[in-house]
């Protein structure tokens, strides 16, 4: 037989709280008994149970933060006055480098339930849309990088992840630096940093050190993540950095993505494509751009100087988003996630 407790357990992924239980025909002295210290029940959050012995996946503890930071009176599902939002959000959808703690839970103000563990309830008076991540009520993945940007003091890991939300294809750059000036936090320095590399087309940390490099000489300035296609329109590459009137590309290729079997002959591939239809190509990783800038900086300006000077251009064409020119940070704090 299915009871009330058991629908609300198998709709909420085996949580309930202390006022869905009661109102289920449940005892306080059951729920207490229950969720002592062996029991079937576990007490995750105040007043927010766990209906089974085993450990909460990832998540249950999201979920459990909403269920915590709802108002008791309304369905914690709806999303209507909680919902999970920042890095935590973020996590849930594998979003590369996004941390799952703490749980920011955005909460409807002036509501402002107290911090328990690792819940950070957030309260705002620009209540956004929601959606549902695995069941959570969740913020859209461009509310959440913005939150998670607001509440992070880490360069590094705001500028990765919000590059990885972007790269991901969750958000447009242009909408993510709409939504950090809406937030007001596009005035924090590491902030604008960020959305200021993003706009400009770069997609990663290593490019953005390489767009600062490059910013200090009188080299031109590149795109970012063109595409570049050739004469018939074939799809060819998306170098990290491109000079079309010189026809050359720089290619940052790290240890992580580039050197299986695989990925070092896709590189390699692409390589041949480009340089098949007269593009140059310099190579580098975020290691020799980190440690040794002047030598990146040295190889650049000669081929920019040969490309320059060939009479017949490269066959390809670069197509990519406005690149919108935003101020650069006055200095680059170091990066200890980039790869080698």
């Amino acid at each position: 037989m299915i009871t009330p407790i058991t629908r609300t357990a198998q709709r909420r992924l085996n949580l309930a709280t202390y006022h869905q239980l009661t109102q289920a025909g449940i005892p306080s002295a059951t729920i207490s008994g229950r969720s002592r210290h062996g029991g079937p029940w576990q007490r995750l959050l105040p007043r927010v149970y766990l209906l089974q012995t085993g450990p909460p996946d990832t998540r249950q503890q999201a979920l459990s933060a909403v269920l915590y930071a709802a108002h008791p009176a309304a369905d914690p599902l709806s999303g209507t006055t909680a919902a999970l939002t920042g890095g935590a959000a973020l996590a849930l959808l594998g979003i590369r480098d996004a941390p799952p703690e703490p749980l920011d839970v955005l909460v409807r103000a002036p509501r402002s339930p107290a911090t328990a563990g690792r819940v950070r309830p957030c309260p705002t008076t620009r209540w956004p849309a929601t959606i549902h991540i695995s069941g959570v009520p969740s913020t859209r993945p461009i509310r959440a990088a913005g939150d998670f940007a607001a509440r992070t003091d880490d360069a590094d890991l705001v500028r990765s992840v919000l590059a990885h939300v972007v790269q991901g294809g969750w958000c447009h750059p242009h909408d993510l630096h709409a939504e950090l000036r809406a937030g007001r936090v596009h005035g924090r320095p590491t902030v604008r940093a960020a959305a200021a590399e993003l706009v400009a087309g770069v997609r990663s940390i290593a490019e953005g050190r390489a767009r600062e490099t490059l910013a200090a000489t009188d080299l031109p300035a590149p795109l970012w993540n063109a595409r570049l296609h050739g004469p018939d329109g074939t799809f060819l590459a998306s170098p990290d950095a491109y000079w079309p009137d010189e026809g050359m590309a720089l290619e940052i290729d790290s240890a992580e993505y580039h050197y299986t079997r695989d990925a070092w002959q896709a590189t390699l591939l692409r390589r041949l494509r480009l340089e098949s239809r007269g593009v140059l190509v310099a190579s580098t990783t975020p290691g020799i751009l980190r440690d040794r800038p002047a030598d990146v900086i040295a190889a650049l300006r000669t081929l920019l100087t040969l490309g320059a000077a060939r009479p017949t251009p490269p066959r390809v064409t670069a197509r990519g988003h406005a690149q919108l020119e935003l101020p650069l940070p006055r200095r680059y704090a170091p990066n200890a996630r980039e790869t080698v």
